[in-house]
């Protein structure tokens, strides 16, 4: 019997909940009068918790790129208008963003780099292979190419590039080649048709029993779709230009590539010398950037895995940014007003 690609029911969609929510606001320190940034607000679980805590005069900028999250945060938060700003962006352009607002410094930044149920549970958005719908995966509407533009118009190496590249998976180019001659049939539109493409790909003696045959493909498709890792990377560039000294970064990550990412960075950002290997003067003052509050990833506890099984991936990497001499900061302070 051929492997059949399950498609999920109403019954079992989930409510969205947010993952590691209370070492989330214990790591960032949520006080009152505090201003945060939750830079992928979604449907605004965690900007919840941080508006409460930082209750009654603590404030929060929101920023999503996916329009259908902004509107849930902005009807799930209505209660903290006065303490909230929503803005549509993506997390990369924090600078922007704050520049904008005339906001130089904030006391925390979070991101969650999973999506929320409500993408996932949304067949037409095209993030499952589980639900039938239309193959597009992007976080921002507004963007033109979608999930089908890359699976049916990119080369075989292309394409096996992408599932390795973004996915890790070792079927990368035996799936690839079937994609090339399933669309070459028929366009390939649909996610449930993707999901069998792939599956018939993989050796049935193969499979996990634990993971769906098509997911490291999928994941690999929305990454590309959105750049992900490219913003992520651009978003390392600059954020702790825009922490307060003593304030926290806070990073949710849910698979290897971006959790690599993140961890190197802020070991690199914790050295006391950043300077190339054989560079013949330090150049970084010899001095950290930041602090490792945690060396090790928190990772969400079994209770909480049972009650949310999107949760059990989840890894929480905090740093917080080290004091500068008194001019130095003076210094950092100008410049952005400068620019500003």
């Amino acid at each position: 019997m051929g492997f059949i690609c399950p498609v999920v029911s109403v019954s079992q969609q989930q409510e969205h909940k947010p993952v590691l929510l209370s070492e989330v606001i214990e790591y960032l320190r949520c006080t009152p009068g505090k201003l945060f940034v939750d830079g992928t607000v979604g449907g605004g679980g965690h900007a919840r918790a941080i508006l409460e805590k930082t209750a009654p005069d603590g404030r929060l900028i929101g920023i999503d790129w996916d329009e259908e999250a902004l509107v849930k945060a902005r009807f799930n938060l209505q209660s903290y208008e006065e303490r909230l700003v929503l803005v549509r962006e993506n997390f990369a352009f924090i600078g922007s963003v704050l520049a904008r607002l005339h906001i130089q410094e904030v006391d925390g930044i979070l991101l969650d780099l999973g999506l929320s149920s409500f993408q996932v549970d949304e067949a037409e958005r095209g993030f499952s292979f589980g639900l039938a719908g239309p193959l597009d995966m992007r976080m921002d509407t507004r963007q033109k190419r979608n999930a089908a533009h890359l699976v049916n118009t990119l080369g075989e190496d292309e394409l096996a590039e992408i599932i390795w590249n973004f996915g890790e998976e070792r079927w990368h180019r035996r799936i690839a080649r079937h994609i090339v001659r399933a669309r070459n049939e028929e366009a390939i539109e649909t996610t449930d048709r993707l999901a069998r493409v792939v599956c018939k790909a993989i050796p049935a003696s193969k499979r996990s029993r634990q993971r769906h045959p098509a997911t490291r493909t999928f994941q690999a498709l929305r990454l590309a779709v959105n750049r992900e890792l490219d913003h992520l990377q651009t978003f390392l560039q600059g954020a702790l230009d825009w922490l307060k000294p003593g304030g926290r970064l806070a990073i949710i990550s849910f698979h290897s590539l971006e959790d690599r990412l993140v961890k190197q960075t802020f070991v690199q950002w914790a050295r006391s010398c950043r300077c190339p290997p054989r560079s013949p003067i330090c150049q970084c003052e010899g001095r950290p950037l930041v602090r490792l509050v945690n060396k090790k990833p928190v990772v969400p506890g079994k209770l909480e895995i049972k009650t949310n099984p999107r949760a059990r991936s989840g890894r929480l990497r905090v740093v917080e940014k080290q004091k500068l001499h008194e001019q130095e900061e003076q210094k950092k302070v100008s410049q952005k007003k400068d620019s500003a």
